[in-house]
């Protein structure tokens, strides 16, 4: 008897399908067209549960496009190094690579080898001395790439602890890093179970590392330094040559080596272009490791950031993932598994697009429109600048006498003191000490009022009475915002000398109470230690 027999799956799927119960439905108000917003228009959004019936994608779209219309714009955001703007072909291109996930090698190969070319570009940018060898990987953005580059030391020094005979645990590691780090370099330590120390910074170091100070941090138990390309507080470059030629002597005489991780959130997007003749990279042989974010100055919309090891000995094979996943072999070695492969794409594009010439020029217009905002500052008295990118270089001043008569070439920023495009400045001693009753935050909440976004905080600790106004100047901020930026301070500035009876309304401006639904309450978290925590 034969077990074949003809199949219809047409009748096959019908007959699977779940039987539906059949009733009489009346007319459902809900289905009613309504304008702009829908239900929604005169009821309650849900806040805290999922609504039974969900809205049309017009109608819900219109109503969270209008609420977020209460945030701020990012043009004016002069808080964030988070880029904001890109040509409309790159968003063309993310939106086309939008569901892409950057993990699946195998079913995007030529996005992966999109990743991998910009791993070797950056390796090339950062004289790795093989981009063939250097080994490195797109994270989220530069906080993910920081604890990948502290995992690899304090792995290495494990192993070689481990060699030695001698005890991991006890007194266990530690890390030192100047007190002005942001807070994600003091993650890694928290996270990690790593002694987190931090170097005091002074006026005298520049609020930033001081190398020297540094090495009386230093014991056989540091799995490495943090050294920052571009402070967060005042945009001073950390001098990481300085540095390392001090961890060189230290391991001549007691045979200890202890690396270097250089923090180029936004200066390693900056420095190659601005200031080539800075050594900061991995042509110091203890520079093992350097991460960056893309979507800083590197250009890109947020969501990418990138951490590069001079060659593969300094990551741990532990530390690679061999994974059979989705028919292939893949190899992973970032905290994140998933994740979206459109601002890797859109990092690639601006590689193409701008090239070293477009990065070198775009790179050049910010420093000369922070030093056009810093040296206004100054002329008007009321304010003193905490950055240095405007002011000249020692040996630029010993030759401005032989080159008075042609004078020094401003636009050239190698004559200029090296750093991010940041100005940061706070009222300066001779204002303060005439009008004692006007408080610096006020300038900060009457800019947020003109729609402009300029914090106000205080500086890392040991300098935490000193509060700091800050702008970080990238692409979008042109010289036509920057002049209307100035006319705003100093229209601001004299309206508080002029009023200055009005200090207790400013004051009610300046710390009214929002209550804010789902946010932790005042103390949930551990006491801060002063390092950088605010909008980044």
């Amino acid at each position: 008897m034969s077990l074949s027999k003809h199949i219809n799956p047409e009748r096959l799927i019908r007959e699977s399908k779940d039987k539906k119960h059949r009733y009489h439905h009346l007319t459902n108000v809900n289905t009613v067209s309504h304008p702009y917003g829908a239900r929604y228009g005169t009821q309650s959004i849900p806040k805290f549960h999922l609504p039974s019936k969900g809205s049309s994608a017009e109608s819900t779209y219109q109503l969270i496009h209008d609420e977020l219309c209460l945030d701020g714009s990012p043009s004016l955001n002069l808080a964030s190094f988070v880029h904001t703007w890109m040509p409309e072909p790159a968003n063309k291109l993310m939106l086309e690579n939008m569901s892409k996930n950057l993990i699946d090698q195998d079913e995007y190969p030529a996005t992966q080898l999109i990743h991998t070319r910009c791993v070797s570009i950056l390796a090339d940018l950062w004289h790795a001395p093989s981009t063939h060898q250097a080994i490195g990987t797109a994270t989220t953005g530069s906080s993910e790439a920081i604890q990948l580059g502290g995992l690899a030391m304090k792995r290495i020094w494990q192993e070689r602890r481990k060699a030695a005979g001698k005890s991991i645990h006890e007194p266990g590691p530690n890390i030192v890093m100047g007190a002005n780090a942001q807070v994600a370099l003091e993650k890694f330590a928290r996270y990690f179970e790593v002694e987190c120390r931090l170097v005091p910074v002074s006026a005298e170091s520049k609020y930033r590392l001081d190398p020297k100070k540094a090495m009386e941090y230093v014991d056989e138990n540091t799995i490495g330094v943090y050294v920052i390309l571009g402070s967060t507080y005042t945009g001073h470059y950390e001098p990481v040559k300085e540095m390392a030629d001090l961890l060189d002597e230290y391991e001549k005489q007691t045979g200890y080596s202890v690396p270097i991780h250089v923090d180029g959130a936004s200066g390693a997007f900056i420095a190659p272009f601005a200031h080539p003749k800075l050594l900061w990279d991995f042509k110091i042989p203890r520079v093992v490791s350097i991460n960056t974010s893309g979507h800083k100055f590197g250009l890109a919309y947020v969501g990418v950031g990138w951490v590069v090891w001079r060659s593969k000995e300094f990551l741990p094979k532990d530390l690679i993932f061999e994974l059979h996943y989705l028919g292939s072999i893949e190899y992973s070695f970032s905290l994140n598994f998933s994740r979206p492969a459109a601002p890797i794409i859109a990092q690639y594009f601006n590689f193409l697009h701008l090239g070293f010439e477009g990065y070198r020029a775009i790179a050049l217009d910010d420093l000369q429109n922070a030093r056009l905002f810093s040296r206004a500052l100054e002329r008007t008295g009321w304010y003193t600048v905490l950055s240095d990118i405007h002011r000249l270089k020692s040996d630029s001043l010993t030759t401005k006498g032989a080159q008075a008569t042609v004078g020094i070439n401003e636009e050239n920023p190698e004559n200029f003191v090296e750093g991010l495009p940041v100005v940061s400045f706070r009222f300066s001693d001779s204002f303060q000490e005439q009008y004692p009753e006007i408080q610096q935050k006020w300038v900060q909440t009457l800019l947020r009022a003109k729609g402009w976004i300029v914090p106000n905080y205080e500086l890392p600790p040991n300098l935490e009475n000193v509060q700091i106004l800050r702008v970080v100047v990238r692409e979008n901020c042109t010289e036509a915002l920057i002049d209307h930026l100035i006319v705003d301070i100093v229209e601001i500035t004299q309206d508080l000398i002029d009023r200055g009876s009005s200090t207790h309304a400013l004051d009610m401006l300046g710390n009214n109470h929002k209550t804010v639904i789902g946010r932790m309450d005042e103390g949930s978290g551990a006491d801060s230690s002063g390092t950088y925590a605010k909008q980044c």
